[in-house]
């Protein structure tokens, strides 16, 4: 896309023509949204910068204009955001940096987000020019090295691009990445978490992973990387534990991009965090054998490698990682949920007899987790095909997982809720015994039973707790 395409876009954008037809205020789109526009996609936020009014009071004028929500995000530098009445665009108003255009386009990140176009006349600041090409070439470089030192974050930014874009990092840039990737632990960790779900989020997670490895940045913010090395290829492994780690991030992609639309439409919803299952999913992927270093043994007799109870392990050991992280109680849950489960569904496929009744007991214990627990079960299967496992072996399972996908599809939309038959001031109440461990342990055991069928009424139930109560 030419310079005049993106002027002629920016000019046929109705929000920013309302504003330009308005206010006569020297205005500039800059940044992200430029970027998208020049790679022909939609945008919803849009970067305002104001160069002859104070933001603060140019935002609130432009806010009652369009009728929209005044938001003060950083009264500091003067940024402020206005929502509009859809809630679904944006825009963000500040001030240039130190009252200078240029100086602000050379105080950020990369080339692809310093681009700057006057929104009046259509006119791009000379300084910015050189910078179109690189966003066409679809090339990743740095304004300036100090910039990388000033905010550290940038260096994980610039991985969050190389994700969601697949531009290519200049070999400059890359070699300060590996020069100050130990500055990472320097920014806020909410700030930190935002940009790696950012990152999971992109389609070409699974290479920036990779490149974030080679510089060294990988090791800093998951610790745990140290020991997937250390665990090599076995009989069921064609690779070591990172790179089979890896590679599942990368299945869980490709199986994305294959699933029929409801699927899809399961994976992209934001249920928590903020970012969307798919992104979850692929941070769980990456994480979901971080269990096996502590449990691994070698048989002396066979020489075969062991994991026993990894899976446990693992989604204990990453709640701490991802607190640490500033992840939401809710992340943890999910992410650690999928650790724990992700052998889960090939387990359910490998009994004596896949029937209903088995495939119906995965889909209650799973509740909204069917479709994330199949990805991942499938994602695992095609990324360990060591010696021992045949084609013919994968297949079967494949196919059986998909049997089991295909099932809970069948019949979701006639699935009932199992009823709550007693609660747990009820059960105290029956056993004479207060909250702990206990009760938990007997709430746990009575929904088993309500899945497998064995308590269908509140009279079984109370029969079912009066007896597990006496021991």
């Amino acid at each position: 896309m030419n310079i005049q395409t993106l002027t002629n876009r920016i000019k046929d954008d109705p929000i920013l023509n309302n504003i330009a037809s308005f206010f006569e205020n020297e205005l500039y789109l800059v940044g992200g949204s430029v970027r998208d526009i020049l790679l022909g996609k939609d945008y919803t936020d849009r970067d305002l910068i104001v160069a002859d009014e104070d933001a603060d009071t140019f935002s609130r004028r432009v806010a009652e204009f369009l009728d929209g929500v005044w938001i003060p995000l950083d009264e500091e530098n003067k940024i402020y955001r206005i929502v509009l009445k859809d809630k679904i665009n944006y825009l963000d108003i500040t001030n240039p940096v130190e009252n200078s255009l240029e100086k602000d386009i050379q105080r950020r990140d990369l080339t692809i987000n310093a681009i700057a176009v006057n929104i009046r006349t259509g006119e791009i600041p000379q300084v910015c020019v050189p910078y179109v090409s690189d966003v066409e070439n679809k090339n990743l470089k740095a304004i300036s090295e100090q910039n990388f030192v000033d905010d550290p974050l940038r260096i994980l930014r610039v991985f969050r691009f190389y994700s969601v874009l697949g531009f290519e990092i200049d070999e400059e840039l890359f070699s300060i990445l590996k020069k100050y990737s130990e500055m990472i632990s320097k920014p806020a960790k909410e700030r930190v978490e935002y940009e790696l779900m950012k990152l999971f989020d992109g389609e070409y997670c699974y290479l920036a992973l990779q490149k974030m490895d080679e510089c060294g940045l990988l090791e800093f913010l998951f610790p745990f990387v140290k020991e997937l090395k250390q665990v090599p290829p076995n009989l069921h492994h064609h690779l070591n534990l990172f790179d089979h780690s890896i590679e599942t991030v990368r299945q869980i992609g490709v199986l994305y991009k294959a699933s029929k639309e409801s699927v899809k439409e399961h994976m992209d919803s934001v249920d928590f965090g903020g970012f969307s299952r798919l992104a979850h999913l692929r941070l769980a992927a990456f994480m979901h054998d971080i269990g096996k270093f502590s449990t691994w043994t070698i048989e002396e007799d066979t020489g075969r490698h062991r994991f026993i109870k990894h899976e446990d392990v693992g989604a204990k050991m990453c709640v701490p990682i991802l607190k640490n992280l500033c992840f939401s109680n809710k992340q943890i849950e999910y992410i650690s949920y999928i650790i724990k489960n992700h052998m889960y569904p090939s387990s359910v496929v490998c009994a004596p007899e896949m029937n209903e009744k088995v495939m119906m007991r995965f889909i209650r214990h799973s509740e909204d987790n069917v479709i994330d627990n199949i990805l991942i079960a499938k994602a695992d299967r095609f990324s360990a095909r060591g010696e021992a496992v045949t084609d013919e072996m994968v297949e079967d399972n494949i196919t059986s997982l998909d049997k089991l996908l295909n099932y809970y599809h069948e019949v979701k939309d006639s699935l009932a809720p199992l009823p709550k038959l007693l609660d747990g001031n009820e059960v105290m109440k029956m056993l004479n015994i207060t909250p702990s461990k206990r009760l938990g342990e007997i709430m746990n055991e009575l929904k088993e039973a309500q899945i497998s069928g064995t308590v269908l009424t509140k009279e079984d139930a109370v029969s079912f707790v009066k007896n597990i109560g006496k021991f």
